[in-house]
C-alpha cells in the first residue's frame, strides 16, 4: 500500500516561533484550553515536582527531611579544641611535645610534628537541655545548643586549603568535579523559577582558595553552577534595566538574541555552555522582577535585623549574608553556600586568640540569628544549616601561639533539617588530633546532605566517559545516627 506523503507543515522545531494558527495549534497539541491549564499550573506543578529553572529535576528516591541547605563555610579551618571539642588531657600536657604513643603527621608546615602542645585559654561551659560543650567564643550559639549535632570525628584528605575546600566542596581534593550545591540541584532542580537554585555569598572581596571552581560544575552541564552574589549592598548588578530598555523593547531585543542563539545551536547540541547561556538569558530576565525584592534587606523589621547583628559593624556582613540566604531559601532556592572569613581568614598560624576572637565574633551572632529567625518561622525544620571549614587545628604549637592544619580530627555540626539537635556523634583522641571513634569522612557528610534532601548517594549519578559518576566517589555512608 502506497504511503501517504509525510506532513512536514507539522514538523516545527521546538526553537522556531510559530508563525501561523496551524502551527501554533499542531503545537499546543490539545487545543487552547489545555494551555491555559498548563499556564496556570506550570508554576505549582514546578514546585510541586521540585523542578524549576535548572533542568533535570527528579523525584526524591526516598521522602526528603530538608528542602534547601545553607552552608555556614568558616574558611581557613576554625579549631574544633577551641570552640566545641574540650580536652582536658590537652591543658595538663600544654608545653610538653607530643607523646610518643600518637603517630607523628605530616603537617603543612611541615615542623608543628615537633613543636609543644598548646592549651585552649577558653573557659567551657554545657548549654541547653542536652548539656552540649561549647566554648565562651560563641555565647550566641551556645544558646542553639539543642538545636546541633555535633559531629566531632571528621577527617579529609587535604593538608592545604586549595585542595581541603575542593574536597569539602565537591568531594575530591583534585579539581574538576561538580560541586555539593551543583549536585543538589541536579537532582533536585530548584524550586524558584526566577532565582538560581545554588548562591555563593562571600564576605569581603576575596574568594576562598580555588576560587569559582568550589562552586562550578567540573564535568557537569554548567547550567547547575552556582550563582556568586557580589558582596555589599548591590548583591546582583544591573537587575533594573536602564530606561532605554523600558516597555517592551528589552523583551524584543532578548527574544531576537535567543532565536540567534537557537540558530547557532543547531548542529552544536552538545556544547552545554550555549545552552546555559541561553538558560541563563531567560533567567536574568526574570530575575529583574523577583531579585530587587528578594535582596531587599530594609524591608525586614529592626528587630530581624539586629537579630542577625545588622547593627553592629563587626556583624553585619556575615549578619546581611545570613539574612539574604534566609529570604533566598524562603523563596525556592535550593543551596546557599556562605563564605564567612573568606580569603582563609580563618587560618590561625600565629595568634590563635587574636584571629579567631575576630572570627569568632564576626560570626557567633548572625549564626545564631539565623536558626533562631529559622526556628520562629516554621523553616528550620525543612531547612537544613551546616556549620564548618575545610579541616580543623592541631593540639601542637606554631610560631609559640597559633595551630597548624589538621585534617585527621575536625568538627562539623548540623542543625534543623531532619536532624537530631542536642546530640554529639564521633570522637577524637584525649588531645584532639585523630578521630578515633564514629569517623565521618568528607564523603559521609556529603552523603549525609544528600540523604537528608531525599536522595541517596549512590543512586544520584551522572554518566561522564562511560562511568556513572557520583558527588562521593566510592565511598561514603550517611550518618543515620545523626537523625531525628
Amino acid at each position: 500500500m502506497k504511503q501517504k506523503p509525510a506532513r512536514t507543515h507539522l514538523r516545527v522545531p521546538h526553537f522556531a516561533p510559530a508563525v501561523s494558527r496551524r502551527d501554533f495549534l499542531a503545537r499546543a497539541g490539545a487545543g487552547f484550553g489545555s494551555v491555559a491549564l498548563a499556564s496556570l499550573l506550570s508554576d505549582s506543578a514546578a514546585r510541586a515536582t521540585s523542578q524549576g529553572t535548572q533542568p533535570g529535576g527528579r523525584c526524591t528516591h526516598f521522602p526528603a527531611r530538608a528542602k534547601s541547605v545553607i552552608w555556614c563555610f568558616l574558611d581557613g579551618g576554625p579549631s574544633h579544641i577551641d570552640l566545641f571539642d574540650p580536652k582536658p588531657e590537652l591543658e595538663k600536657l600544654a608545653g610538653q611535645p607530643l607523646p610518643d604513643s600518637f603517630d607523628r603527621p605530616l603537617t603543612a608546615m611541615g615542623k608543628t610534628a615537633f613543636t609543644p602542645l598548646m592549651g585552649t585559654k577558653r573557659k567551657w561551659a554545657q548549654h541547653g537541655e542536652s548539656g552540649l560543650w561549647i566554648s565562651d567564643w560563641y555565647p550566641e550559639i551556645a544558646t542553639c545548643a539543642d538545636e546541633l549535632a555535633v559531629i566531632r570525628s571528621c577527617h579529609a584528605d587535604g593538608l592545604n586549603h586549595v585542595g581541603s575546600v575542593c574536597q569539602m566542596n565537591t568531594g575530591s581534593i583534585l579539581g574538576g568535579r561538580p560541586s555539593l550545591g551543583s549536585w543538589c540541584v541536579y537532582g533536585l532542580g530548584s524550586e524558584s523559577r526566577d532565582l538560581p537554585g545554588f548562591v555563593v555569598l562571600t564576605d569581603s572581596g576575596n574568594d576562598p582558595p580555588g576560587g569559582n571552581r568550589n562552586w562550578g560544575t567540573g564535568f557537569m552541564p554548567v547550567a547547575y553552577q552556582g550563582t556568586k552574589f557580589r558582596d555589599g549592598k548591590t548583591p546582583i548588578l544591573h537587575v533594573t534595566p536602564p530606561e532605554s530598555l523600558a516597555g517592551t523593547r528589552q523583551r524584543q531585543k532578548l527574544d531576537f538574541i535567543q532565536q540567534l542563539n537557537h540558530a547557532h545551536q543547531i548542529g552544536r547540541t552538545d556544547d552545554d555552555r550555549l545552552e546555559a547561556r541561553i538558560a541563563s538569558y531567560e533567567l536574568a530576565f526574570r530575575m529583574q522582577a523577583t531579585a530587587p525584592e528578594a535582596v531587599d534587606l530594609a524591608c525586614e523589621s529592626a528587630e530581624t535585623r539586629a537579630l542577625y547583628g545588622l547593627d553592629d559593624k563587626d556583624t553585619n556582613r556575615n549578619g546581611a549574608n545570613c539574612l539574604l540566604a534566609r529570604r533566598l531559601v524562603e523563596r525556592g532556592v535550593r543551596c546557599v553556600q556562605i563564605y564567612m572569613g573568606s580569603g582563609s581568614k580563618w587560618d590561625a598560624h600565629a595568634d590563635m586568640e587574636g584571629n579567631h576572637s575576630a572570627r569568632c565574633r564576626e560570626s557567633d551572632r548572625p549564626i545564631a540569628g539565623l536558626l533562631k529567625d529559622l526556628r520562629r518561622r516554621g523553616m528550620l525544620d525543612d531547612t537544613l544549616v551546616v556549620w564548618g571549614g575545610e579541616f580543623g587545628r592541631t593540639p601542637m604549637s606554631e610560631s609559640g601561639n597559633g595551630r597548624d592544619h589538621n585534617p585527621w580530627g575536625f568538627t562539623v555540626w548540623m542543625a534543623g533539617g531532619g536532624v537530631r539537635g542536642g546530640t554529639v556523634y564521633g570522637k577524637t583522641d584525649e588531645i584532639g588530633l585523630y578521630a578515633i571513634e564514629g569517623k565521618a569522612h568528607v564523603n559521609d557528610l556529603h552523603a549525609t546532605i544528600l540523604h537528608l534532601l531525599g536522595l541517596d548517594h549512590e543512586q544520584l549519578t551522572l554518566m561522564h566517559n562511560g562511568r556513572a559518576e557520583r558527588l562521593t566517589g566510592v565511598a561514603g555512608r550517611a550518618i543515620t545516627e545523626i537523625l531525628a
